[in-house]
């Protein structure tokens, strides 16, 4: 006959030692974390209403478009390229949704959808000029950072607003409780997590991030997932411009979107993600868009000049390649 035996209750349950084990890992992973939780504390020392739930709320709302195209440009960088279009395709994708929603009164899933459509030529043609070209990264997407805003200029060289009240649901309704750009952040960020951790492809993101020769020779496609990354970062810029028209009721083909792509980029190198490629993760990239959003936010609130919140931003994208290049030598 045998018993049945149970583990011993201290196994079962993590002993201190394990937990500050577990949170000094979390801490060498996402060094960021620390710095966010500490300048939280400082603002709210400082302006006492920094964690009111209406202004959180007014953060997770702004920050709710960068999440959206951090996460598709966050996994194009991990496989090894770039995309500096996304300010000027946001731009281009606003006035295409505000001009088929507001001049041309087509319901707002139509002007959605002319928008994405808008988003994915982009990245097509910025995907195909790289990966099937083999054109730099770099200056493809920066020479279409410019086509694109000069076109969304010439199409549109007057600036457009009141869209209706139809397509202001997308930038100003509630959806379960939450804002309607924020569920659609937290839809995208759950995606694209699922998509690293379960999806062949996602091994595929990395394995081409670290080496595209030894992917290749593995039998991996090394064009066809980075091309549909960038076709996806693209519709994701689009579908940002789209949520900005929105929630503004207007669009400017001259500004909108303009700086765009180095706030995403920061975001991105923020969360750790290496501008290298080969190594990144989603939960990073949320912490460095959660850092932007309440670095703006609070300086926003403690009235600081508006050169002096650009140099912060500048010194946090310096910051970001910093952590990039020295948080996977901290893992060690």
């Amino acid at each position: 006959m045998t018993t049945a035996t149970t583990a011993p209750a201290g196994r079962l349950t993590p002993s201190p030692r394990a937990l500050a084990g577990g949170g000094l890992n979390a801490l060498r992973r996402h060094p960021l974390l620390l710095v966010l939780a500490l300048m939280v504390l400082v603002f709210q020392l400082t302006t006492g209403s920094f964690l009111d739930p209406g202004n959180l709320r007014g953060i997770a709302t702004d920050a709710a478009t960068l999440a959206i195209v951090a996460v598709p440009l966050a996994l194009l960088v991990i496989s090894g390229y770039l995309d500096l279009s996304v300010g000027s395709t946001l731009a281009l994708g606003g006035l295409v949704a505000g001009w088929l929603a507001g001049q041309q009164h087509q319901s707002p899933a139509v002007a959605v959808l002319g928008a994405l459509a808008v988003g994915a030529a982009v990245g097509a043609v910025n995907g195909i000029l790289c990966c099937y070209f083999g054109l730099s990264a770099f200056i493809v997407t920066l020479g279409m950072l410019t086509a694109v805003r000069g076109l969304a200029q010439q199409l549109f060289p007057l600036p457009l607003s009141s869209f209706g009240s139809g397509f202001a649901w997308l930038g100003g309704s509630r959806i379960a409780g939450i804002d309607a750009p924020v569920f659609i952040a937290a839809l995208v960020l759950v995606a694209g997590a699922l998509f690293l951790a379960l999806a062949p492809s996602g091994r595929h993101v990395f394995a081409i991030g670290v080496n595209r020769e030894a992917a290749y020779l593995s039998g991996i496609n090394i064009r066809r997932t980075p091309y549909a990354l960038f076709v996806v970062t693209g519709v994701a810029a689009a579908l940002a411009g789209a949520i900005k028209a929105s929630v503004l009721d207007s669009v400017v083909a001259g500004t909108s979107g303009a700086g765009f792509e180095l706030t995403v980029l920061t975001a991105v190198l923020l969360g750790g993600v290496a501008l290298t490629g080969g190594s990144g993760s989603i939960l990073g990239v949320l912490l460095g868009v959660l850092f932007l959003g309440c670095l703006q936010n609070g300086l926003t609130l403690l009235s600081v000049p508006t050169f002096w919140q650009q140099m912060a931003q500048g010194t946090a994208l310096v910051a970001g390649a910093a952590l990039a290049y020295f948080g996977p030598r901290l893992t060690r």
